[in-house]
C-alpha cells in the first residue's frame, strides 16, 4: 500500500515552493525583512485555511471519484487541479473584477497589482452574489445526498431516516432551498433583495443543470455501450463543487491580505492538499473503511451553505466555518471507529 507520506509529496514540494515565492513577494513589495516574512506567515496561514474549510470537500470528491472511469480520475486530479489553482484561486476573482468594475482582464491585473485596496473593495460588493449563488449550489448538494430513498446508512438518525422517507416528494430538495431563499429574500432590503434571488436562482439551476447533463452523458454512453458513468458529467459536477467551495475561502482571504497573487499562492497550496487527500480517500477505500464519514461531510456542506446565506446578513469568521465543519467531521470520525469497534468485539 502506497505510504502517507507519498500522497503528500508534491503538496509538500509545492508548499516549500510557495512559501519561498510568499517571501520573495513580500520582499519584492515591502523591501524588508519583516514584511517578506509577513507575506510568508499569511500564504502559510492562508494554506491551513483552505484545508480546514476544504476537507469536506475532499470527502465528497473521493466519493464521487469513486464512480468515475480511470482516465477521468486522472482528468480530476491532474486538469482539475489546474482549474482549481489557477481557475478558482487567480481567474474567478479577476472575473469578479472584470464584471463588477467593467474593465478589461488586464486592467484587473493592474488594479491587483496597483491598487488592492480598491481591487479587495469591488471583490466585497460581489459577496452578496457570491454568498447566495454558493449557498443555494451547496445546500443542494446536501438535501440530495440525504433524500434519497437508496441511502442506506443513517448517521444522525432521528433527522437523516426522517429525510429518507421524504424522499418519494418529487422536488423536495428544490422547494427547501427556494423556501430558505423567499425568507432571505423578505429579510434583505428590496434593492439586495433581488440580487440575492437572481444569484440563488442561477446557483440552484447550476446545480441541476450539472445533473441533468450527468445523466444525459450516463444515457448516451449507456446506449452505445461505452463507459460513460463517472465521466465528463462527474467531472463537471466536481469542478462546480469545488468552485462552490472555493467562494468562502477566496473571500475570506481578503480579510487577511489584499495581494491577488499572494491569495493565490496560499491557497493554491491547500487545494494541492486537498486533492491528495482525495486521492488518498479513494485508494485506500476509506471512506467504506469510515462508515460515517461521508455524513459528517456532507453534515458540514449543508451548515456551509446555511453560513454562507447566513453571511449575507451578519459577518461570520472564517473560523467559525472552518471549526464547524471540522467539528462535524470528526465527530463523524470518531462515531465510525467506535462503530467499528464494536462491530469488532461482536
Amino acid at each position: 500500500m502506497t505510504s502517507a507520506f507519498a500522497y503528500f509529496r508534491w503538496p509538500l514540494i509545492v508548499t516549500l515552493a510557495g512559501l519561498v515565492l510568499a517571501f520573495w513577494l513580500g520582499l519584492g513589495f515591502s523591501g524588508s525583512f519583516a514584511g517578506a516574512m509577513s507575506f510568508f506567515l499569511i500564504a502559510a496561514v492562508l494554506a491551513v485555511l483552505e484545508i480546514s474549510l476544504s476537507f469536506d470537500n475532499a470527502i465528497v470528491n473521493a466519493n464521487k471519484l469513486q464512480e468515475m472511469t480511470p482516465a477521468w480520475q486522472r482528468r480530476f486530479l491532474t486538469w482539475g487541479i489546474l482549474i482549481a489553482v489557477f481557475g478558482m484561486r487567480i481567474l474567478f476573482p479577476l472575473l469578479i473584477v472584470v464584471v463588477a468594475a467593467g474593465i478589461g482582464p488586464w486592467q484587473a491585473v493592474v488594479l491587483a497589482s496597483t491598487q488592492p485596496a480598491e481591487y479587495a473593495r469591488i471583490i466585497g460588493e460581489a459577496h452578496l452574489s457570491i454568498a447566495a449563488f454558493g449557498g443555494a449550489f451547496l445546500m443542494m448538494v446536501a438535501l440530495n445526498y440525504f433524500i434519497d430513498e437508496g441511502k442506506e446508512v443513517d448517521w444522525i438518525a432521528a433527522f437523516e431516516r426522517r429525510l429518507r422517507r421524504l424522499a418519494s416528494v418529487r422536488g423536495l430538495e428544490v422547494a427547501l432551498v427556494l423556501a430558505v431563499t423567499m425568507v432571505f429574500v423578505a429579510i434583505l432590503p428590496e434593492e439586495k433583495g433581488q440580487t440575492f434571488l437572481f444569484a440563488a436562482v442561477s446557483g440552484l439551476l447550476t446545480f441541476l443543470g450539472v445533473e441533468v447533463l450527468g445523466q444525459v452523458l450516463d444515457q448516451r454512453g449507456a446506449a452505445v455501450g461505452t463507459a460513460a458513468r463517472g465521466g465528463l458529467g462527474a467531472f463537471l459536477y466536481l469542478e462546480v463543487l469545488d468552485a462552490s467551495f472555493s467562494f468562502d475561502g477566496v473571500i475570506g482571504a481578503f480579510a487577511l491580505t489584499q495581494n491577488l497573487f499572494l491569495i493565490a499562492i496560499g491557497l493554491g497550496i491547500g487545494a494541492m492538499y486537498v486533492r491528495s487527500m482525495t486521492l488518498m480517500l479513494v485508494e485506500r477505500r476509506t471512506l467504506a473503511q469510515l462508515r460515517y464519514l461521508e455524513h459528517g461531510a456532507f453534515w458540514s456542506i449543508f451548515i456551509l451553505s446555511v453560513i454562507m446565506f447566513a453571511q449575507t446578513l451578519w459577518h461570520i469568521p472564517e473560523m467559525v466555518t472552518g471549526l464547524l465543519g471540522a467539528g462535524f467531521i470528526g465527530l463523524s470520525l470518531l462515531s465510525s471507529l467506535d462503530h467499528n469497534r464494536r462491530h469488532k468485539a461482536c
